[in-house]
């Protein structure tokens, strides 16, 4: 057996039987028809950032996939590239550029942001997003990949071929096999320059709608975090970035933070808050004008195992974590739902480190597709302390910010932890039955499991007693 966690939270120990690190499509083969000789169930990670257990299965075989990282192809002409699925995005940036010589004309369009070292493959099964004004979650962004089905088959999907896993496997949490490799659609590089300012919220909609019409391609809002200032989840820092001419000299280098500065932001998140929104907002504020590429700006800085040199600093009793959740609104409903979590924050001591308001448009290809809507996103990191206690507090938080979302015609993001109650991923996720329907139909034996899908699974079935009942 060997013990296995998240790297962000560090809230997700779970026993697996064994630990295999495939290196090509044939290991990927033979290791699932292994497991199906052995009646052994799989469950697979790339960077582990991941915080609902989605990557981990108690008892399973663990596919440890970040040996798959090769880029196997590119094709300039159309702007497809084609990488196995454990690449980290690091690497796949570089290679990228690597392949297409001194001046790359094509670069990724999107990718999750705050953590970089995250896997492609990962990055698919979340259907994750990044800040995009314009953008619709990484279904968008995927023109086909290759799925070692639970009969250790290798199939191409797409939308032309095997529609259905398509659509299913793209945010589907590694539930309907291993994912090799994926075609990639790259988007034009081109140069953009950072505009920055402070803002409140009852502005910020009117500001995201002006930035998209003069052109802008990425942007987001990070909004104050000190319950005892007027402030507090109504002024933030609002970033936006607009393509420029490609003679625009770039300054990426120019004000960036150190590991070091960031430590200290995050040290002042939690000790002085007021303080430190006043030097984070210091320091964007400065940038105001800097030159980008469109890909390589999503790039940023995480130290890996923060908290523990954190908690050391803040003498605290008990180790500690941020766990993040991300809720949707109606982009009419986000002002009033932010001075909804405001009043909600306050009375019930929430302790939040960092926030952000971002954009996302509608996704009406995946199954289990959490961008029902053109919404507006909000992601709340809390900070949980690792006691029963703590854990027990956060689980409330994350509830209540469900209901606060659901009831102004929202919904939330299923990736990050197991809180929401049975009646919270009914509304939020109408579609969950008919996706785990599927998962019993591609999958009847179970060889893809994880504690994410065991814990959704167990809660619907309840739900549906209690129903008969």
């Amino acid at each position: 057996m060997k013990l296995l966690n998240d790297v962000h939270s560090a809230l997700n120990p779970t026993a697996v039987a064994a630990v295999a690190r495939p290196r090509c499509l044939a290991d990927l083969k033979s290791l699932v028809r292994r497991a199906a000789v052995e009646g052994r169930a799989i469950s697979l990670a790339g960077g582990r950032h991941a915080m609902g257990a989605q990557q981990f299965g108690t008892g399973t075989l663990h596919l440890d996939t970040t040996g798959l990282d090769r880029v196997l192809d590119l094709d300039v002409e159309r702007g497809l590239l084609t990488a196995e699925a454990g690449i980290l995005w690091p690497e796949l940036i570089a290679a990228s550029h690597r392949l297409q010589g001194d001046e790359p004309r094509w670069g990724i369009a999107q990718k999750q942001t705050g953590a970089d070292r995250l896997s492609l493959g990962g990055a698919l099964a979340a259907n994750v997003h990044g800040r995009g004004l314009a953008m619709r979650p990484l279904i968008a962004d995927v023109e086909s990949f290759v799925l070692v089905d639970a009969s250790g088959e290798a199939r191409l999907c797409s939308r032309e071929q095997d529609t259905e896993l398509f659509r299913l496997a793209i945010g589907g949490y590694g539930l309907f096999g291993v994912v090799y490799c994926v075609t990639l659609r790259l988007a034009p590089r081109v140069k953009i320059r950072r505009d920055v300012e402070l803002l409140s919220t009852d502005r910020l909609m009117s500001a995201f709608d002006e930035r998209i019409a003069d052109g802008c391609l990425y942007g987001d809002f990070q909004f104050a975090i000190d319950p005892a200032s007027e402030q507090f989840l109504r002024q933030g820092v609002f970033s936006c970035y607009r393509p420029v001419a490609d003679e625009t000299p770039a300054q990426e280098e120019t004000r960036a933070l150190s590991p070091e500065a960031w430590k200290e932001l995050l040290y002042l998140a939690h000790a002085d808050k007021s303080e430190g929104f006043r030097r984070y907002a210091e320091h964007y504020l400065a940038t105001d004008g800097q030159v980008y590429r469109s890909d390589t700006h999503q790039l940023g800085v995480y130290v890996d195992g923060y908290h523990a040199e954190l908690d050391a600093r803040l003498g605290a009793h008990h180790p500690a974590s941020e766990v993040i959740t991300e809720v949707y609104v109606p982009r009419t409903a986000l002002r009033a739902f932010l001075e909804d979590a405001r009043e909600d924050f306050r009375a019930n001591g929430v302790d939040v480190i960092y926030g952000t308001v971002r954009l996302i448009e509608r996704d009406d290809e995946s199954v289990l597709a959490w961008a029902r809507e053109p919404w507006a996103c909000t992601v709340f990191n809390l900070h949980v302390e690792h006691t029963p206690r703590g854990e027990a507090k956060a689980g409330a938080d994350f509830r209540r910010l469900i209901d606060l979302a659901l009831r102004r015609g929202g919904s939330y993001y299923l990736t990050y932890h197991r809180h929401a109650t049975r009646a919270q991923v009914e509304a939020a996720h109408p579609r969950f039955r008919e996706f785990l329907a599927a998962k019993n139909a591609h999958d009847p034996e179970g060889r893809f499991r994880s504690d994410w899908h065991r814990h959704h699974e167990r809660l619907l079935r309840r739900g549906a007693r209690e129903a008969v009942a």
